[in-house]
């Protein structure tokens, strides 16, 4: 998770307009999603048209041209979303978005209809916009300013857009200027009067130095255009009077085939319409080239049949939403649930085109994945704690397409990903966290993929030497004396040695599945390290310095008001202290046994120290499941947090969804299943919120059918947990137990 922030305000009638209204009797899942929940607050999701997994999301452009910057950084003055249910000020629909990341990037090949003489100034063409509608695959505003009614869906590859115009001049405008994308450089080529391809560079999330790299378009319109041309930014220009739009300070080029490259370029597309005349683009994306941008439009337009777009992609929501059902519980409840799976099902997404064709990992090589689909965007410091245990569940052959494309990611570039944004390697966030992913998914069943080469690719990262290791650049003192001291005054030395801690013991689990016994040790021994930071003075974890010695002036709690911690990544030492789950009785042996480990993280809770809205501690609830007789505890901080910070409405989630991170830590609550530690192949259980989950299950990879999650009696303690009719011992239930298929019920 990336810049998390505290929760702001929001007018009550604001609220009351925006919540998705349901009917009673709704019979899909899919007509529970409310897509504008998460976008406020930090959220940062949106509610653009996107199909399960889609290259393509078209998405409201409302951020540009905005007043409002950053309320925690009055100085950023950026927006790590291409949409905010806050802004009104609409300048287009972007194709190419991230959902619930804090850092800006994408959010590109702006589309803007317009109506009067041509104006290329963003902050002059934009339009307030009102009536937002949103479903799966669906999304429809109107803008006030041109009397123009919007609506977007989208398959895979493609985005299609429909705008009913008024009579008189109306214009559509590709902006390839503006956009999150800290990258400016773009090209345009006018083919005909019904046709436009082009590009525009990507790459520098969160400002690193990593590969830039170009994204191709080609748009169809529907009608041919009386009028067309491209404009650029001329240079030498007042900020204020640059994008006027008068001829003298953009030159419009007119000839029939017109090109251009450069920065701030875009293009205008003018029709003579009618009254409620609709005009419908398509749009072809591809990461390869303009060929397969092109190829991608012929094979999945639908030949600006909008409904048959939209209808097909409701179906694929409707199927994907379809493998859990639920009874029981409140309409909000309901859609609480149903949109974090919606959320779940939007990253990691295709990048590959209908031929296979994608750019390799850290190079502009192009290659085929002739098998499946090439994943893109593994936020894996975010993920690897719940959601690609949750794939690896819900959607096994999903998890088994992310698994190969971090293996090919491997072999292409030498490493495997961090956090991969369209094949370049980002280096942001903490750990080695592709290991867990990898080792979770294959000790759950899912083995179609090559686990020695993955194991070759994990213990590289586990063992290289510092110098010459991009994943693990700190780990020469790891090695030799077991933790990472902290050298600089905010270096998250202590946050990058927990995450290669539960790195390692799920590499020794997987060298012990592949009898690689002497590795087994090492990786166990490694793993265990974490006992370093203990510091009995203050009863909790605390960064080391090189010599052996604490960091002096400890302040546990600095880092809460969003400065930074020396140590510590988002958060302090509170936030981390439980961080070493993999060795429960180990830690709680080093907090004084069971009872006082059960009474010092309550006191975390009590104090207001639990953070909701980051990854770290998200674990710390169902952590009182391993202490006999303090498992009520779990479910009474569970009831508080779910009802607190998960809400039906835009700022309905705590923060970053973290390209659904968060979204799956509530889908997994109210089901009352948690998989507490990846690669530990054992549920936690809680209450669920419903009376009834049902989950289908894929015997393309498991035995069972299905798993029924049933919430029985009235009490507020759990009596008694059973699994086809037989009681378990704890609080908890094996995967390869569930994945048999039967009734889980939990007895009140």
């Amino acid at each position: 998770m990336l810049l998390k922030y505290a929760h702001p305000s929001i007018g009550l009638i604001s609220v009351l307009l925006l919540i998705f209204c349901h009917k009673s009797d709704a019979q899909k899942p899919s007509d529970w999603v409310n897509p504008f929940i998460g976008s406020s607050n930090y959220g940062t999701t949106n509610p653009g048209a996107v199909v399960p997994r889609g290259m393509v999301s078209v998405v409201p452009f409302n951020v540009s041209g905005s007043k409002t910057l950053n309320k925690h950084d009055k100085d950023a003055g950026w927006w790590s979303t291409p949409y905010s249910w806050d802004n009104k000020f609409f300048t287009g629909f972007s194709h190419v978005n991230l959902s619930g990341v804090g850092c800006p990037e994408l959010g590109v090949i702006l589309l803007m209809p317009t109506t009067g003489e041509v104006n290329a100034n963003v902050s002059e063409y934009g339009s307030e916009m009102s009536n937002q509608v949103a479903h799966p695959g669906y999304y429809s505003t109107y803008l006030n300013k041109y009397n123009i009614k919007t609506e977007v869906s989208a398959s895979e590859r493609t985005g299609i857009s429909r705008f009913t115009f008024p009579a008189g001049k109306s214009n559509i405008l590709i902006d390839l200027g503006n956009g999150l994308s800290n990258e400016s450089g773009a090209s345009i080529k006018i083919v005909n009067n019904q046709e436009i391809e082009g590009s525009r560079m990507t790459g520098t999330f969160c400002y690193n130095d990593g590969t830039e790299r170009p994204v191709y378009f080609v748009a169809r319109f529907s009608k041919p255009a009386e009028s067309f041309g491209t404009w650029k930014k001329m240079a030498k220009m007042g900020p204020e009077s640059a994008w006027s739009g008068t001829s003298n300070k953009f030159k419009y080029y007119k000839n029939f085939k017109a090109e251009m490259a450069g920065d701030s370029i875009g293009t205008w597309f003018t029709f003579d319409t009618e009254t409620n005349e609709e005009i419908i683009v398509e749009m072809g994306i591809s990461y390869v080239s303009i060929e397969n941008a092109r190829l991608n439009l012929d094979t999945e337009s639908n030949k600006f049949n909008f409904e048959t777009t939209r209808k097909k992609a409701e179906e694929k929501w409707s199927k994907a939403l379809s493998t859990i059902t639920v009874k029981g519980g409140s309409d909000d409840q309901k859609t609480i649930f149903y949109t974090g799976l919606y959320h779940i099902q939007i990253h990691p997404n295709i990048l590959s085109d209908v031929n296979g064709q994608y750019p390799a990992m850290e190079s502009f090589e192009i290659r085929e994945h002739k098998d499946g689909e090439r994943y893109t965007v593994f936020s894996l410091w975010d993920t690897y704690r719940n959601l690609h245990p949750f794939l690896s569940l819900a959607f096994p052959q999903q998890q088994l397409n992310a698994v190969q494309s971090m293996i090919e990611m491997y072999d292409e570039s030498g490493w495997l990903p961090r956090w991969e944004l369209n094949s370049t390697e980002t280096h942001v966030m903490e750990g080695d966290p592709a290991i867990p992913v990898i080792v979770d998914t294959w000790l759950r069943g899912i083995h179609d993929f090559d686990i020695e080469k993955a194991y070759e690719g994990m213990r590289k990262s586990a063992t290289t030497p510092g110098a010459e290791n991009k994943i693990r650049p700190d780990i020469d003192h790891y090695i030799s004396h077991g933790y990472v001291p902290l050298i600089g005054k905010y270096d998250n030395s202590v946050s990058h040695a927990l995450e290669y801690y539960i790195a390692d013991w799920n590499l020794a689990q997987i060298a012990k599945e592949l009898g690689h016994d002497e590795d087994y040790e090492r990786f166990l021994k490694q793993s265990r390290g974490y006992k370093n930071y203990f510091s009995t003075e203050f009863g909790m974890i605390r960064p080391k310095l090189e010599n052996g010695e604490f960091m002096p002036n400890f302040n546990p709690r600095q880092g809460e008001n969003f400065e930074p911690s020396p140590g510590f990544h988002e958060g302090n030492a509170y936030q981390y202290t439980f961080a070493a789950h993999h060795d429960m009785e180990g830690m709680m042996e080093l907090n004084g046994g069971p009872k006082a480990f059960s009474n010092k993280l309550q006191a975390i809770f009590d104090d207001g120290h639990f953070d909701m809205a980051n990854e770290p501690d998200i674990h710390y609830p169902w952590l009182f499941n391993y202490v006999e007789g303090e498992e009520w505890r779990t479910q009474k901080e569970l009831d508080r947090l779910m009802k607190t910070y998960f809400k039906n409405a835009p700022d309905g989630l705590p923060g970053n969804d973290d390209t659904g991170t968060m979204s799956t830590w509530i889908v997994y609550s109210m089901m009352g299943i948690y998989p507490v530690l990846p690669g530990d192949m054992n549920y936690a259980v809680a209450s669920p919120v419903f009376d009834e989950v049902r989950i289908k299950l894929d015997q393309n990879f498991y035995p069972g059918e299905e798993i029924v999650i049933k919430n029985t009696g009235s009490g507020e303690k759990i009596k008694s947990i059973k699994f086809n009719g037989e009681t378990l011992e704890s609080f908890f239930i094996n995967h390869a137990d569930l994945v048999k298929g039967g009734i889980l019920e939990i007895g009140h």
